[in-house]
């Protein structure tokens, strides 16, 4: 078996340098499925997993050697994650020492296995702890030992989505809803937990068989002992190990003893599987901007009103019965959770029009989770801290990245003066890749269109190639769907479902994309106005006199007559801000002639730190364009001419009649924050000095890194 899982281990390694993009997904979810088909296996795979990871630790300068070690280290998690037979302690001693050897190198690789072996650590000395958890907040089983919950919301680009294809993604995903049922869930659980913890001592089919013959109302008061002892054996450690193993034993008694009709084996048949469920998915087609707020609010909102309820019923215990202010008092903080939730929540929050001063602890709140998403960070502590975790996965190119910019920005600012969400909800982002158009591998032009359009997309490939193996192959998948035969069994085709809840769960390191800010003055009819905008990956400018002239010149060269009057462009006066390598910043004035300029802002993926802008003037003759780098440009018409200015490749964002453009790093609203020591006396927080202020959209990768 170990000979058999080493070639597919080898040849899933090889296929990430594979040019078949469908291929690199395929090896993985054909191994994921060997896992799911003989569970047994899992012990051999870590075993061979632990070997390779030892062979690469000798070779670990070797740049083919160091990519493999995170996808095997991502492996050997999900491994550990679904596998249902107890591990053996000297194994994952081997594991342990291996992983803690792999912390000396440097980001991202430390963090990676820094996150893999607290994993196996809690592995280790709670079996099981791994799944239940995972399983509890996927499937939002109510306890009140574990009260993690997690939503998974799917939003889609109606530009990038037809009719056929969003019904087949949509079918193909929400099919995980019919795999739902909570007391077969809870039951095996309790199996999973006591086998994991057990191993041989424990009889799974007996087991089984009684929980069968036992009420919902038994299996679920059994689960929630099985829930209570692994948490209180989580937060005792190494030290409490001991009596983990112990009070499984008697759950296991309890459990048997309580049917009297006792059967054989033979007489129950297989043991029912305890593969990882899939979770609950949402799928939406991303309509209004405003679609996100809402669904995390609906999310939040509802989940805490029964908390809500609780605690002001405590508070309103302690009122004086000298008056009514108080009542009043206590009942009117509530207001904003006693509303019916409706899905304009925009106006539901903002109908006051007094200021509701935010608190100095929720302030610092914003800041420290900045602080959390930085190189290095466990992001697994995060999801301890707030009950909520909603995980928002994106599909489309580079125009619903922008999208999710503009409201990403926003909802900064909402909370930046009121907390409303982010206190109560952890917000993981994640991107899918999908373009409106199969593409055609006969077509030469095919792949610059892709490459164009899913611009942002090849950047987070070039970071994380584990990414760009299983993410960024689905995109020609996701496209071929829309031409699939509809009366095909959904159970056969799980690709896509699989694939998602892999990446949601393994997922977990941000890759932090800089956000820009683009300052429009327009003027119409007479009147100036200024319109802030901020956009992720690319701004594009151009003089619609000179538009008929630039795709003049796109033309075929036969087409083209030769003019004496050589024309270049539009005056434009431009003010940019140079950095050297030095950290020295020039300011420096040009006045070129152009008929359109282009700005983008993907960063170097092989010089993290060093992000910043691409500016290109585009004149009408190519051998005068030129190209400047920065991170601060002003560009101003004149000859009284206007800009058109589109942001992100979107058709839907463009602004005309633009004179002057200002474009610099977009700064964190939840960043700009100070002190107020006395009345007209405001100071900067000490940490503001220290904290970087530029709002990044953290799109979560296997990898992560900050650029």
């Amino acid at each position: 078996m170990e000979t058999s899982l080493h070639k597919d281990l080898q040849a899933l390694l090889k296929g990430m340098n594979s040019r078949s993009g469908s291929l690199k997904g395929m090896l993985r979810w054909n191994l994921e499925k060997k896992i799911k088909t003989d569970p047994s296996c899992s012990v051999s795979l870590i075993t061979v997993l632990v070997k390779e990871l030892e062979k690469k630790l000798k070779r670990i300068h070797e740049r083919p050697f160091s990519m493999h070690i995170i996808p095997m280290l991502h492996t050997l998690y999900y491994t550990a994650l679904q596998s249902g037979f107890m591990i053996p302690t000297s194994l994952y001693k081997r594991v342990y020492k291996c992983l803690t050897n792999l912390l000396i190198l440097p980001l991202p690789l430390s963090a990676v296995a820094l996150s893999t072996l607290k994993s196996i650590k809690m592995e280790m000395t709670t079996p099981g702890s791994l799944y239940q958890r995972r399983i509890i907040a996927e499937q939002n089983l109510r306890n009140k030992h574990f009260t993690l919950q997690e939503k998974v919301f799917v939003l889609a680009d109606p530009a990038v989505f037809s009719a056929p294809l969003e019904a087949t993604v949509r079918a193909y995903l929400e099919v995980s809803s019919s795999f739902r049922d909570t007391p077969t869930i809870e039951k095996n659980l309790i199996i999973h937990v006591l086998q994991k913890g057990l191993g041989t001592a424990c009889q799974s089919s007996r087991l089984a068989q009684a929980l069968e013959a036992l009420g919902d109302q038994m299996v679920a008061k059994h689960f929630d002992r099985v829930v209570l002892v692994m948490e209180q054996s989580i937060r005792h450690g190494a030290a409490g190990s001991a009596a983990y193993m112990n009070r499984l034993q008697h759950i296991h008694g309890d459990i048997l003893t309580a049917v009297k009709d006792e059967r054989t084996e033979e007489d129950y048949g297989s043991v029912c599987s305890r593969a990882v469920p899939f979770p609950e998915i949402k799928f939406h087609l991303w309509e209004n901007e405003d679609d996100l707020w809402n669904l995390l609010a609906n999310f939040t909102l509802r989940s805490h009103s029964s908390v809500d309820e609780e605690e002001r019923e405590k508070r309103d215990s302690f009122q004086s019965e000298d008056s009514g202010i108080e009542t009043y008092l206590k009942q009117s903080d509530f207001d904003d959770t006693e509303q019916p939730l409706v899905r304009k929540y925009g106006s539901a929050f903002s109908r006051r029009n007094a200021f509701k001063s935010t608190k100095s602890a929720d302030k610092l709140s914003l800041m420290k989770e900045k602080i959390d998403t930085s190189p290095g960070s466990a992001p697994v502590l995060k999801e301890d801290r707030r009950c909520h975790t909603a995980r928002v996965v994106i599909m489309g190119d580079d125009r619903v990245l922008g999208r999710l910019t503009r409201a990403y920005h926003s909802m900064r600012e909402r909370e930046s003066k009121c907390r409303v969400l982010t206190k109560k909800l952890n917000l993981q982002l994640y991107y899918i890749p999908v373009m409106d158009v199969e593409p055609l591998l006969s077509s030469p032009d095919s792949s610059c269109q892709e490459e164009g359009r899913l611009s942002l997309a090849s950047l987070l490939g070039r970071v994380d190639p584990w990414y760009n193996s299983n993410i960024n192959s689905l995109r020609t998948e996701i496209s071929k769907l829309a031409h699939t035969n509809q009366n095909e069994p959904l159970e056969q085709n799980l690709l896509l479902l699989d694939t998602l809840c892999y990446y949601l769960r393994c997922g977990t390191h941000p890759v932090n994309l800089p956000l820009y800010s683009a300052k429009m003055t327009r003027s119409s009819c007479d009147v100036k106005s200024v319109v802030e905008e901020v956009f992720v990956s690319h701004l594009e400018a151009d003089i619609p006199e000179f538009r008929h002239l630039k795709e003049k010149k796109k033309g075929p060269s036969a087409s083209r007559k030769k003019s004496r009057v050589v024309v270049f462009g539009a005056v434009i006066t431009v003010k940019y801000i140079k950095t050297s390598l030095s950290k020295r910043e020039v300011v420096k004035g040009e006045a070129p002639m152009t008929c359109g300029v282009v700005v983008t802002s993907e960063p170097a993926a092989v010089t993290p730190g060093q992000d910043c802008l691409t500016v290109s003037f585009d004149s009408v003759n190519p051998e005068f364009s030129t190209k400047i780098q920065t991170q601060n440009i002003s560009i101003k018409t004149m000859e009284h001419r206007t800009l058109s200015v589109c942001l992100d490749k979107d058709s839907r964002r463009i602004y005309t009649d633009v004179q002057r453009i200002e474009i610099s790093p977009c700064l964190d609203p939840g960043c700009n924050i100070r002190s107020r020591f006395s009345i007209g006396d405001e100071r900067e927080l000490p940490l503001n000095k220290y904290l970087d202020k530029v709002l990044s959209l953290p799109i979560n990768t296997f990898t992560g890194v900050t650029l």
